[in-house]
């Protein structure tokens, strides 16, 4: 069933009055839909993917999730090793690296903590971006996108004089 406005032109002395029907919609559209996907990914990333029934996305969304996580296990698991080297060598200890200088620990410990920061974004960055995927998702499904949606010519009596337009006619869904 198609929801569509109707008018009645009328002729008033010389100029068109235009009425419109109210436009019935048969269809309802939710508008929390958006805010609870997106709150369902807050709580449980991809658990807002499934309430929009794109289960596909599930996946990508741990796998993003889950890389930059071990990158950043990973690279704070070499900044605490090269930090504690150079703890024990300014100590007078025994450490893990005694081939490299003082210089070597310290460059090393600047690099893997820049990374682990890196990745602690990315992590963080494709979080937000499962709730934000969420979100427009709701909202993009409330739009009609059938083959309903269609122009026409129309001509418009204007001024005792056929004037041509266009019409759009929209399906809501």
């Amino acid at each position: 069933m198609q929801a569509q406005a109707t008018t009645t032109p009328a002729k008033h002395q010389d100029s068109l009055i235009v009425k419109t029907d109210t436009i019935s919609n048969p269809y309802r559209i939710n508008i929390l839909a958006p805010a609870k996907a997106a709150f369902y990914s807050a709580v449980l990333p991809g658990l807002g993917q499934a309430y929009n029934k794109q289960y596909w996305k599930i996946p990508l969304v741990y796998a993003g999730i889950g890389a930059g996580g071990y990158f950043y296990l990973m690279n704070n698991n070499e900044y605490k090793r090269f930090r504690q080297a150079y703890f024990d060598r300014k100590n007078g200890l025994q450490d893990e690296f005694p081939q490299y200088t003082e210089t070597v620990l310290i460059n090393a410990q600047k690099y893997y903590r820049r990374q682990r920061d890196t990745a602690m974004l990315l992590t963080i960055l494709a979080y937000a971006l499962n709730i934000i995927d969420a979100n427009v998702s709701a909202h993009l499904k409330q739009w009609n996108v059938n083959d309903d949606l269609s122009f026409k010519p129309v001509q418009l009596p204007v001024f005792q004089k056929p004037v041509f337009g266009l019409q759009l006619t929209i399906s809501i869904k």
